[in-house]
């Protein structure tokens, strides 16, 4: 079972070069082979630049 809480989403994203954008975070999480809710969640935050790993975490958690 995949979660989607911070701690997966940081693993998700490990190794991850900031600043980076949307894409560069999907590819990121396919490289560390994440689960497909965890890549679906990115993939479904703003397209902009993100400065660093709370950026990422604010946008796909929000609303939670």
């Amino acid at each position: 079972m995949s979660d989607t809480n911070p701690i997966e989403l940081q693993k998700a994203l490990k190794g991850a070069h900031y600043p980076a954008s949307k894409d560069d975070l999907v590819s990121c999480a396919e490289s560390n082979h994440a689960g497909s809710q965890m890549k679906d969640k990115i993939s479904h935050i703003p397209s902009k630049s993100y400065e660093n790993p709370a950026e990422v975490e604010k946008a796909v958690f929000k609303g939670q």
